[in-house]
């Protein structure tokens, strides 16, 4: 007897914008959608990876997702490439804000102020400014979901040294979402937040770490591994299948929430 794996159709007729589509926790979330029949519009800075994001997908389910090269902090590129996805997908229904990079580490007192200004550039009005050029287009949808991508730093554990400002800006991420659910919700548009622990990705690469940053380190001893749940950290598509949650209809009275996705690794 052949086994057959169900794979649920939850997005026929719907559209997402993934930014970050490039790798990671986007990548895996923006198969995830295609696989159950969203047509995708995948953003990311890096045009070779959001090309080979896009290969990808259409290689299986041809013609669903399109690659557009986004800085998601450049107001005019966000603005023109939402349009673009709108009018090339006939709408918009799904925005995963899920762009962002880890910054500069290191002590306060040292941390350069352009340094700190990029990281809030790119994570906090990144954030903001995809919410506000999609939530047009879902308005003339009659509904809409956004989830947005912060972290359990800077909310749940700060035992990140030297991550002030990706902190600040994954705090305020949820702040963020929290007042546009309140403003959203008589349009029947939701938003939710997801706070991921460590998970295999490549957001690493965007870390500059200040030669100074063991100064402030205090040693931790913890358990074996960091995240009890888990032999280790988890990966992007347990992440895709939670966004696929809140991006869906089975979530329809979710807005406003925080959901943490991190294998216990906040309650050490």
């Amino acid at each position: 007897m052949v086994e057959q794996t169900f794979v649920r159709r939850r997005f026929i007729g719907k559209t997402a914008i993934v930014t970050g589509a490039g790798s990671g926790i986007g990548k895996a979330t923006a198969i995830q959608l295609a696989k159950e029949g969203a047509k995708v519009a995948l953003f990311d800075l890096n045009n070779q990876r959001i090309k080979s994001t896009e290969n990808e997908i259409n290689k299986i389910f041809s013609g669903v997702s399109r690659a557009f090269d986004v800085d998601v902090s450049d107001e005019a590129r966000v603005e023109e490439a939402v349009k673009q996805a709108a009018e090339y997908f006939g709408g918009i229904d799904i925005l995963f804000a899920n762009a962002g990079i880890n910054g500069s580490w290191g002590p306060i007192e040292d941390m350069k102020l352009e340094d700190w200004e990029r990281t809030l550039r790119i994570n906090l009005n990144g954030t903001f400014l995809s919410v506000k050029h999609s939530i047009p287009y879902m308005k003339k949808r009659g509904a809409g979901s956004i989830i947005i991508t912060s972290s359990i730093n800077g909310l749940d554990r700060f035992a990140g040294w030297g991550a002030s400002a990706y902190s600040t800006t994954k705090a305020g991420q949820v702040a963020f979402a929290k007042m546009a659910a309140l403003e959203l919700a008589k349009f029947k548009i939701r938003v939710n937040v997801i706070s991921p622990g460590a998970i295999a990705t490549n957001i690493d690469e965007t870390t500059e770490f200040s030669e100074d940053l063991k100064e402030i380190v205090i040693p931790v001893e913890y358990p074996e591994g960091s995240q009890p749940l888990a032999d280790g950290p988890g990966q992007p598509e347990d992440v895709a299948e939670l966004v696929c949650f809140l991006a869906s209809d089975e979530s329809r009275h979710i807005t406003g929430a925080r959901v943490r996705i991190d294998g216990a690794e906040a309650l050490l």
